[in-house]
């Protein structure tokens, strides 16, 4: 019924027709499904998802209220699943790993854990709303061991308002629900190219710094070790 009310407006294959079966068979929980997978496969695109659960209620093929729980409990579970993931990777782990990467220090892990110790708490609620590190942000935060009741209604609150927002776009917009993706395609593009930025810059200064810190080779050193061993090829 689904396909058959927005043919025009809904495309059969790709994210949305993956999504669209979903939901066509398991209603709103196939909606919270999709965005659990979201989750754990950022390249899924929950502005897809999200708009086209708000669009499948505004056609009465869904609850309004259940695409909204659905897809919020979708998002947790999600959550939690990485989290576990990072909690089981645990911190020494992730600091001898470190310890093996060229030009990153430990005690730039340190830092960062010093900074989520002060700040975890909206970097997960915030980071909800930010493509790509919406998903990413469980994992530190089971590396660090947050409470996991913190954790729960900080990523709960978080991802309902982020679902909620877009849920409603596609229930207000109706057909033309595709809006939602063209804004916030933009929106994910300059958030990925702010983190591509700030990963080459801090790339460039620590490359900068190992210079400046490597000693300076001798004026002639080279000479006169080529010198030194022509002299002992010569007597030998």
């Amino acid at each position: 019924m689904m396909r058959a009310m927005a043919a025009e407006a809904e495309p059969v294959g790709g994210v949305a027709g993956w999504a669209t079966d979903l939901m066509e068979k398991l209603g709103a929980p196939g909606a919270g499904l999709a965005i659990a997978l979201e989750n754990l496969f950022p390249p899924l695109p929950s502005e897809v998802i999200l708009p086209l659960a708000g669009f499948t209620a505004a056609q009465g093929d869904m609850n309004l209220i259940a695409a909204l729980v659905w897809t919020t409990i979708g998002s947790v579970v999600g959550a939690l699943a990485l989290y576990g993931i990072g909690a089981a990777i645990g911190r020494d782990r992730v600091r001898a790993l470190v310890a093996r990467l060229p030009l990153v220090k430990v005690a730039d892990l340190d830092r960062t854990e010093a900074w989520f110790a002060k700040h975890g708490a909206k970097a997960v609620f915030f980071g909800r709303m930010i493509p790509i590190f919406r998903s990413l942000i469980s994992v530190p935060a089971g590396v660090e061991r947050m409470r996991l009741t913190t954790f729960l209604a900080l990523t709960t609150a978080g991802s309902f308002i982020w679902n909620a927002a877009f849920v409603m776009a596609g229930y207000g917009l109706g057909d033309n629900w595709r809006t939602v993706e063209e804004y916030v395609g933009v929106y994910s593009k300059g958030v990925l190219a702010v983190a591509v930025l700030l990963a080459l810059v801090f790339l460039v200064v620590r490359i900068v710094k190992a210079r400046r810190a490597a000693p300076p080779q001798r004026a002639g050193a080279h000479r006169i070790d080529h010198e030194r061993d022509f002299e002992r090829d010569r007597v030998g």
